[in-house]
């Protein structure tokens, strides 16, 4: 069977310059705001008819980071401790044959720019700044939500959320937009499994900042943040 080729539509803009620190998953810190840009192609009013009749969009999008020329059958998810290896076929990791990612965000608005044309800003995306997007569907709850669905490996860790300490002079480096988007973030522990050292001191970038941390248990502090 031959291949199919395939181009981006959009490219979406995130306060997530690299992959620290973004979250596992779609949904998992809503607070999250992020811009859908169509390429000059797709800019067309007419193939956004009724899409704000949905509240939720699925995203295919392209793992940017992820290329390799070779795959492999089983990936160490870091929920699991980076040990233990499953098939790429059940995980979600970014290296997979074709390396496409599958998301689901909130519509928060569709929006006219007179550079880009209309936008869609969404909500709790997971995803890298300018990440290539292949397709926008519909999120439909009559079939897309399965109550009764087993979360494998993965249901473990559904709860997760760290307390964060963060000190109110450190709190007024960031401008207050941004504020509770990075306290969710850390919220939702981004070091992996396998990395549980009290003594490190962790570095994330979000938007224009450099957030130090460390973690004490299922406390987070905040030691630094610096703008870039």
């Amino acid at each position: 069977m031959d291949g199919i080729k395939i181009k981006p539509i959009a490219y979406i803009k995130t306060d997530f310059t690299q992959k620290f620190g973004i979250p596992r998953q779609s949904g998992r810190v809503k607070s999250l705001r992020a811009k859908i840009v169509f390429l000059p192609e797709y800019r067309k009013k007419e193939a956004l008819r009724e899409i704000e009749s949905f509240s939720h969009l699925w995203l295919i999008f392209d793992f940017s980071l992820a290329h390799r020329e070779e795959w492999s059958p089983t990936v160490r998810p870091p929920r699991l401790g980076g040990n233990r290896r499953v098939g790429v076929f059940a995980s979600r990791s970014p290296f997979r044959p074709n390396n496409l990612g599958l998301s689901c965000v909130e519509l928060i608005s569709v929006e006219y720019e007179k550079e880009n044309g209309y936008v869609l800003n969404v909500g709790g995306a997971d995803l890298l700044d300018g990440t290539p997007i292949y397709d926008i569907k519909p999120y439909l709850p009559f079939s897309d939500l399965i109550p009764e669905a087993r979360g494998g490996y993965a249901d473990g860790e559904a709860g997760h959320k760290l307390d964060v300490v963060l000190e109110e002079k450190i709190l007024k480096k960031i401008e207050e937009e941004k504020r509770q988007p990075i306290i969710d973030c850390l919220a939702d522990d981004p070091r992996p499994s396998y990395q549980d050292d009290e003594n490190r001191i962790y570095k994330m970038t979000f938007a224009k900042y450099n957030i130090e941390f460390a973690v004490d248990g299922n406390v987070l502090t905040v030691i630094e943040v610096s703008v870039i």
